[in-house]
């Protein structure tokens, strides 16, 4: 006997019923109660007050490039960035919140399906017969097997756009956690920037403590042999010695700023701090011209105001998942399969079965929860617009910072580059009106002093110059732009 099910009156009646209610239902979860969002249009000024003056940059250098640190010339900087991008523990953590935000996308859409589960069991029960008030069998009880294979599909259609607006949410969510990943990239490729110039800074300064040790010495000697032919006297002696030692004393000192700089590139990096060195090199890296652009451009170049105006819009979606509630909800269920005393004729038409069922919900009275929580998602979503409009005026802030910073750096570079020149020619006198018995030792000290400390504050003009380009580029957003932001397409969940 063939055990293939056939088609039966009841299972047609079924088929109809549930085409019926599936167009039903198509019509009914086009709504959506939740507000429209609307990104928000704040004007931008025209221009960057601080540009003004500012080196433009080259033609072929209209935009940042997305390897922007490759604008210093530093092959270097350019291996550390690229280490930096694999192995930093910082960014991984960013981009497995992404991951999860991702899997959260998923986990929302599974709402918008129905859920289907097969539920086979098997029961045997005995059954007494000595007060039943029917012939007993010999055993005194009766068995009986029931098989059974039902097939259990429950739904809640999305009436009023509940689950659709709950997917919008953590489709933003998940946006939001893609532009934090691109922000903490380039804040991590920008602090590692900064570090690698600050190391080379501490190595010019090693450099010229170096050099103004070995002069020191020489002018000792000096010191020394007009003492000993009785031209000089003992006290030129002591200023030189004097200042020698406190040259070498501040020269051993540079090597603790170098070595935590160079340990900070290596946790960068992801590379332990004992395992890692740079090569000594000074710094000669000439600051590149940054393609500052115009304001409004800025508004799609920041990961963080890109992330920003995700989170309003994922704010506003939770405002059409509370407003859902107001309205009834609808469950569906439903059941088909078959059920048999034996096992062969489970599968047969006469051991079919199903049912069907509806219920619907509806709060009549919630003591106010559902408008407050509508208000509390409402305060949310402005509070996430006037943190949108703060990161936008800080945005504009630190270009202009930046600019600024470089712009008046490179003049004070100049005139410091003259005074260093000058502090040298004065060294030359110094010392040869000293040999020649025209000034005492004295005036060869306070030369030496003031050359020293205009050389270290050479370095350290230079050392923040690049240090405010690379704040700058990190300002304009690194070469990112809005356009690389993944689609709410793109960030749902694949397995």
């Amino acid at each position: 006997m063939s055990t293939t099910p056939r088609s039966s009156p009841e299972q047609s009646q079924v088929a109809g019923l549930l085409r019926a209610a599936a167009i039903g239902l198509c019509l009914m979860t086009a709504c959506n109660v939740g507000p429209r969002y609307v990104a928000p249009s704040d004007p931008a000024p025209p221009a960057f007050k601080e540009a003004a003056g500012w080196r433009p940059a080259q033609p072929q250098d209209a935009a940042l490039k997305g390897k922007w640190w490759e604008m210093y010339g530093e092959p270097e900087l350019d291996a550390l960035e690229a280490r930096l991008d694999i192995n930093n523990q910082n960014i991984a953590v960013y981009f497995q919140n992404f991951m999860a935000a991702r899997a959260q996308v998923g986990q929302a859409r599974a709402g918008l399906f129905p859920t289907v589960a097969l539920d086979p069991a098997f029961t045997r029960v005995g059954t007494s017969q000595a007060n039943a008030g029917v012939a007993a069998s010999p055993s005194g009880r009766t068995t009986v097997n029931e098989f059974s294979l039902p097939i259990d599909v429950s739904w809640e259609p999305d009436l009023w756009g509940r689950i659709r607006n709950t997917v919008r949410e953590y489709q933003y969510a998940a946006q939001v956690s893609a532009a934090d990943l691109e922000n903490e990239r380039l804040t991590e490729q920008a602090d590692l920037a900064e570090f690698f110039f600050q190391l080379r800074g501490q190595d010019a300064l090693q450099a010229i403590f170096d050099r103004t040790v070995e002069a020191d010495r020489k002018s000792l000697d000096l010191a020394r042999a007009q003492a000993d032919t009785g031209i000089g006297g003992e006290e030129a002696v002591a200023q030189a010695e004097v200042t020698l030692a406190n040259a070498e004393a501040a020269r051993i000192g540079v090597a603790v700023n170098r070595a935590l700089f160079e340990h900070a590139i290596a946790t960068l990096i992801g590379t332990p701090a004992s395992t890692f060195s740079m090569p000594v090199k000074g710094l000669a890296t000439p600051v590149p011209a940054v393609p500052v652009g115009i304001p409004s451009q800025l508004l799609q170049r920041r990961p963080d105001i890109a992330s920003a105006e995700r989170a309003m819009a994922q704010a506003n979606a939770v405002i059409g998942v509370a407003t859902a509630a107001y309205y009834p909800s609808l469950s569906l269920a439903g059941s088909i399969g078959f059920q048999s005393s034996t096992l062969p004729r489970l599968l047969s038409a006469p051991s079919f079965f199903w049912s069907l069922g509806a219920s619907a919900s509806q709060a009549i009275f919630d003591a106010g929860l559902r408008r407050a929580a509508v208000a509390q998602y409402t305060a949310l979503y402005n509070a996430s617009l006037a943190n949108y409009r703060q990161t936008v005026l800080t945005a504009f802030q630190q270009v202009e910072d930046s600019v600024a910073t470089l712009r008046i750096l490179s003049r004070q570079i100049v005139q410091q580059d003259a005074a260093t020149q000058a502090a040298q020619h004065y060294v030359d006198i110094a010392l040869a009106r000293y040999q020649t018995g025209l000034d005492s030792y004295l005036a060869v000290t306070i030369a030496q002093t003031t050359l020293l400390g205009d050389q270290q504050t050479l370095v350290t003009l230079r050392v923040a110059e690049m240090t405010a380009s690379v704040q700058l580029t990190q300002a304009l957003g690194g070469g990112w732009d809005v356009s690389q932001l993944p689609g709410t397409a793109q960030v749902a969940y694949n397995k």
